[in-house]
């Protein structure tokens, strides 16, 4: 039952729905959901989301009449959002979200009208007020806003944002890319205000992160890890049978984007204090060799000696040759590894993969020296195999040499 009692007879037309409403959901917490047949279940769900539309929309009402009386100042609260977060117990987040939603409707009369008939909810009506005024003149806007509520009835938020775009290919064609072309570019601004990039280490060989980045920019990366952490690319990497999904899972996207940074052109990166934005590895000629030493970045983190040689094959070699003390005497020259001339002549050599086994294409294998440039290799086409992503791992990371093709 509802706790005031007196709501139902002398009250305000809206305290005694609450009293009644109050009253009734208490009277079902027990009832069991598991004897609704599939019929009545398919047709309770979207009655209920009109019913809670309807509460939304008369809660929205309240919230502004609260803003009107001034409540938050009787208790001190800067805002009519920090007031409702007090009141009402939901994060600050949602509070501001319904502060929002209280001013939008009460801006928006048939956007009102119609959630509080149930048949638009929170998220479409927010969409369609935040649209409407975009618009310039009254007429155009009532034209859009009512033409937004009938689609309503057939897309979802995500949709109407869409379609609101495009409004004015409907009601104004004329005007219709050069409002979309102001709507994108404020979008985006907003967006570039709000990127953020954050990334610790937990001490235990794990680095986490958070990120908000532009859609634009976020499809360009998904593109590119998908492409690497596409099925082909995997199988040819780690070799058949290790990867039998046809959508990327999140551990195999998180591998992709280990190896999309890793494979970044360096000569693409902008100058760091000097110099370009290279990560040095630092190590023992004994580790590149074959030795057990740790080899360590010059951020600070350290790397096993299998990553080290693997990285150091993949990529240019600064040699840096320190004294006892760790001072450096010499800093050597970067020594680039096979050119795009050089590459087209070993794949003309060489069409596929060098291991007897093997038939990855040249195009998708990595350049592998016969003999190792820790050991006095030389980078041409003679001395030089093709190894698919798979064998070329694995022969740094074992030490095993593999039967080439004749």
């Amino acid at each position: 039952m509802s706790k005031h009692h007196d709501d139902h007879r002398d009250g305000h037309p809206v305290a005694r729905f609450v009293a009644v409403l109050e009253a009734e959901v208490a009277d079902l917490v027990d009832a069991p959901a598991w004897s609704l047949d599939a019929a009545a279940t398919a047709d309770l769900v979207p009655r209920l989301a009109e019913v809670v539309a309807g509460v939304q929309e008369l809660e929205a009402r309240v919230v502004g009449q609260a803003g009107v009386l001034d409540l938050p100042g009787t208790i001190g609260a800067p805002s009519l959002a920090a007031w409702l977060a007090r009141v009402t117990r939901v994060t600050g987040g949602e509070a501001a979200r319904k502060v929002r939603l209280a001013g939008d409707l009460a801006d928006h009369e048939p956007t009102r009208v119609a959630m509080a008939s149930g048949r638009v909810h929170a998220e479409q009506a927010r969409v369609i007020a935040a649209a409407v005024e975009d618009l310039d003149g009254q007429h155009l806007r009532d034209k859009a806003e009512a033409h937004l509520l009938a689609e309503a009835a057939h897309h979802d938020a995500h949709d109407l944002k869409t379609l609101s775009r495009r409004i004015l290919e409907t009601l104004d064609p004329d005007r219709a890319d050069e409002h979309e072309a102001r709507l994108l570019e404020a979008e985006e601004a907003r967006a570039r205000k709000r990127t953020t990039f954050t990334l610790w280490d937990d001490g235990e060989g794990l680095a986490h992160g958070r990120f908000t980045m532009p859609s634009a920019q976020a499809s360009m990366l998904k593109k590119a890890l998908a492409a690497i952490a596409a099925p082909k690319h995997v199988r040819a990497t780690e070799g058949a049978g290790t990867y039998d999904h046809e959508r990327p899972t999140p551990e195999r996207l998180g591998r992709a984007f280990c190896e999309y940074v890793e494979r970044y052109p360096t000569d693409q990166l902008p100058s760091l204090g000097g110099t370009s934005a290279t990560v040095v590895v630092t190590m023992t000629l004994e580790t590149l060799l074959g030795g057990l030493a740790a080899a360590h970045l010059d951020t600070g983190v350290a790397l096993s000696p299998d990553q080290a040689r693997r990285i150091a094959c993949e990529a240019g070699i600064i040699p840096a040759v320190l004294d006892g003390a760790g001072h450096v005497l010499d800093l050597g020259r970067k020594r680039r590894f096979h050119t795009s001339t050089q590459r087209l002549a070993i794949g003309l050599e060489q069409p596929h993969c060098q291991h007897q086994t093997c038939t990855t294409p040249a195009a998708y294998c990595h350049t592998h020296h016969a003999v190792p440039w820790s050991k006095g290799g030389e980078t041409n086409t003679k001395d030089t195999a093709l190894l698919c992503p798979f064998h070329h791992h694995q022969a740094h990371a074992s030490g095993q040499t593999y039967p080439m093709r004749p």
